[in-house]
């Protein structure tokens, strides 16, 4: 499934409260080490939608540069 386009007319819902997602940055950290990244997330509870794509790909790059440290 791809992601919508910030100009998506039907935003993602949250599955936790029900609010709409919003695009933003936000902030992921790993092993004491944080990185400003855009995604979806909802304002009202904090729940981040990270697609499938991020986080078997870059997300397991970053990882493992990191624990290699």
């Amino acid at each position: 499934m791809s992601m919508p386009s910030p100009t998506t007319a039907v935003p993602w819902i949250c599955s936790r409260c029900g609010a709409p997602l919003t695009l933003g940055k936000i902030e992921i950290a790993y092993l004491g080490s944080a990185f400003p990244v855009e995604l979806w997330h909802c304002r009202d509870c904090g729940l981040v939608l990270i697609p499938e794509d991020l986080a078997l790909g870059r997300m397991v790059e970053v990882e493992k540069m990191l624990e290699d440290k």
